[in-house]
């Protein structure tokens, strides 16, 4: 699935923002889920129990499917984050103990 704005927007409004080691461009603003949802991810997280790869659910704060690992700061809900210019995003995958 694809996500793409409804709009066209400036391309002024475009920041530099590192995903797992890439720079992608993203519009300052909006939140970092939208962000990366129209980036096609495939995945925020893994579920520490099943090892399921999650995204975003409800896009308001209250499932954490999208929980994520920003500046290097754990459990930083996408949904509620806005993008910033030099924002440094990776997955937060659970198979390094932590939850």
């Amino acid at each position: 699935m694809n996500f793409r704005p409804i709009f066209e927007e400036e391309t002024a409004d475009l920041v530099p923002i590192t995903v797992n080691g890439v720079v992608v461009a993203a519009r300052k603003g909006q939140t970092l889920a939208l962000a990366l949802l129209e980036s096609n991810l495939d995945h925020f997280n893994t579920n520490p129990v099943s090892g399921n790869r999650r995204l975003p659910y409800c896009m308001m704060g209250a499932c954490f499917e999208c929980r994520l690992i920003v500046d290097g700061m754990r459990d930083i809900l996408a949904c509620r984050c806005e993008i910033r210019p030099g924002m440094v995003i990776n997955t937060q995958d659970s198979d390094d103990g932590k939850i």
